[in-house]
């Protein structure tokens, strides 16, 4: 039986969220203080901002490289996490539809303030009603050619979890819970922060269960984006994050271990993909000596 491919309508709308991804990261991660003018709400400390920035531009990596896959078993890590946050994400915005910039005198914040809304209403439903015809198309699943190392998969599974259990707590009771992050947040930006994190968990638990190099290398390379771009937001507000709590050595290293994991995940994977591709065009020229001979 033939692999199951990547039905084009769900391919379609994850090309969308890397472009709202790209778009949405831009004045969160670049304009970190100016969300009051750029943004559909106020967020403080900056650092708030450029981590949810960081988390926008690595879902936009994620989706881009998800929907250049061929098949529906290397592109799907991004569909399950996708669907999580912005359900999430959209409850967090009904809860806290006061807070946002609905009435701004700032024409610019009013108008990103109503297309934030339109985008967490419709795109939750939009992939619920896409992933349905994609999973019953016909085919199976590609095979498992280079599984990951067991410590690898053990690690994403404690990642996962880590996140899980944070991204409830915050998400559920912000009040509450608000100690066990390593700055201050709102209870919008708390359940925001939570949103991400169980979204990332997702992704995180995803694919340790894939346990395929070839099916994860795009939650791989976002996962390295993201350790990556919270490295950079941590160097620009070195003085937000209370270092005096245990908390912010644990995001520290928690951020590290996420930077390293799809640094080397992502490397095994770029390696496995080129030597598939030199074993195909070697295949390929050996039929057309054989044919000629």
């Amino acid at each position: 039986m033939r692999e199951r491919p990547l039905a084009h309508g769900l391919r379609r709308l994850l090309i969308v969220y890397c472009g709202l991804g790209v778009l949405t990261g831009i004045p969160l991660f670049l304009g970190t203080e100016h969300t009051d003018r750029y943004f559909a709400w106020t967020i403080k400390p900056p650092l708030t901002a450029a981590f949810l920035g960081a988390g926008y531009w690595s879902s936009a990596v994620l989706n881009l490289l998800a929907a250049r896959e061929r098949t529906w078993a290397q592109a799907r890590v991004a569909v399950p996490a996708g669907l999580v946050f912005t359900t999430l994400m959209l409850v967090a915005t009904l809860l806290h539809l006061d807070r946002f910039h609905f009435h701004s005198s700032v024409r610019t914040a009013q108008a990103v303030t109503w297309i934030w809304l339109i985008v967490y209403v419709l795109v939750p439903a939009l992939m619920l009603v896409l992933v349905v015809p994609q999973l019953r198309l016909r085919g199976s699943d590609t095979p498992r050619a280079l599984p990951l190392p067991g410590w690898m998969r053990l690690v994403l599974v404690f990642q996962g979890l880590a996140m899980l259990g944070v991204g409830v707590a915050l998400f559920v009771d912000p009040s509450a819970t608000a100690s066990i992050w390593p700055w201050s947040l709102t209870p919008l930006t708390s359940r925001a922060v939570g949103a991400w994190l169980m979204g990332l968990a997702v992704a995180a638990l995803h694919m340790a269960w894939e346990n395929d190099f070839a099916r994860v290398r795009a939650g791989l390379a976002g996962y390295a984006a993201l350790g990556a771009l919270q490295c950079v937001a941590l160097l620009r507000y070195p003085g937000t994050p209370e270092w005096s709590r245990p908390s912010a050595a644990f995001y520290l290293a928690f951020v590290l271990t996420v930077l390293g994991v799809g640094l080397y995940g992502s490397a095994r994977a770029h390696r496995r993909r080129r030597l598939n591709f030199r074993t195909v065009r070697a295949r390929r020229v050996d039929v057309r000596f054989t044919h000629w001979h």
